[in-house]
């Protein structure tokens, strides 16, 4: 094979850095399918990891991105073969192995998902691990007993990349759904994606009390800190919340009410490690029932490789708005 381009990122005696390089596929990380990258995302782990910003990576050198999808040209696994189209969220990328800022990228078997029918390499990487994650947080609000019957769906930090998806993927899922943004100026874009109320997060006072009158029927929270804990005594009886984020801060300042008295269930979402059964579930949802309309729209960019750096500080100052895709290579 020659050799091919990647993002790199490094951390030792010479400092963090990271940065374009020329690499050979035999300086990959170990796995049974190596794949040619298409298109990968980015998201705030990556604009972490890229940067230094956030300890992401628990090993160096690694290529960056958390996110792949791609064609397998080489499979030591009977499960797949070259020319079959594949995706990868998570799953250690970018954290213990090279991810998906690469041509190619070398991936264990049990982690490489085939892409399914109703999905295009593209629009997997639109969703990527944000969209991932909304799905994932559905499907275990739904296992839990969550139904629309139950009232809207309140969706924290929805101008972000998971809240956006959420919006559209509770909407096919049939779901009413109320967006919490502290970003009034795209709450019209927000209603376009299916939001049928949008709240601004700067006006919205919680009580403080142990019990407060029930106003949603369940809650994806990718905010943490004093959001979760106000919508949890907001939440109808066997509702569930699930959270996936801590922009808000990690603490949880609550009490045991609003779950002894009405219920509720607090649903933990960690997407970068789910069982592969699992990630097959939601991989075939995004796929049909639950695939959002609007991935277009929600794409607002799509880069190369070497655009990255730029896009990290854009993200981590706040400053980006809906999904970056990049375009690793033509295929």
């Amino acid at each position: 094979m020659t050799t091919f381009q990647a993002f790199r990122i490094h951390n030792d005696a010479n400092g963090y850095r990271s940065g374009m390089e020329t690499m050979h596929a035999d300086a990959l990380s170990q796995g049974e399918v190596l794949v040619k990258v298409a298109y990968s995302s980015v998201n705030y782990k990556d604009a972490l990891a890229g940067t230094g910003k956030g300890k992401i990576l628990r090993q160096y050198p690694l290529n960056g991105g958390i996110d792949a999808a791609g064609v397998v040209v080489a499979s030591s696994d009977t499960l797949f073969k070259e020319g079959d189209k594949v995706l990868c969220t998570g799953s250690g990328l970018s954290e213990t192995r090279d991810g998906g800022y690469a041509q190619y990228i070398r991936l264990p078997s049990q982690w490489a998902i085939p892409l399914p029918d109703g999905l295009s390499l593209r629009e997997s990487m639109i969703l990527g691990t944000a969209g991932f994650t909304a799905a994932l947080a559905l499907l275990r609000m739904q296992d839990n007993g969550q139904t629309p019957a139950l009232g809207p769906i309140a969706v924290s930090g929805a101008s972000g990349g998971v809240g956006m998806l959420a919006i559209d993927i509770f909407t096919q899922a049939g779901y009413e759904v109320h967006a919490i943004s502290g970003k009034a100026a795209h709450f019209d874009f927000l209603r376009s994606l299916g939001a049928t109320e949008c709240i601004d997060r700067h006006q919205l006072a919680f009580s403080g009390k142990p019990m407060d009158s029930a106003r949603f029927g369940g809650a994806l929270d990718n905010v943490g800190g004093a959001m979760l804990a106000g919508l949890l005594p907001l939440t109808v009886p066997y509702g569930n919340v699930a959270v996936c984020g801590n922009a808000g801060g990690i603490g949880l300042e609550s009490t045991v009410m609003p779950f002894i008295i009405r219920g509720v269930s607090l649903l933990g979402i960690a997407s970068a490690g789910t069982a592969r059964a699992i990630r097959g579930q939601v991989w075939s949802q995004l796929a049909g029932a639950w695939k959002p309309r609007h991935l277009d729209r929600i794409a607002t960019r799509e880069i190369g490789l070497e655009q990255l750096p730029e896009v990290f500080e854009r993200m981590l100052t706040g400053e980006s708005f809906g999904r970056t895709i990049v375009r690793v290579d033509s295929i």
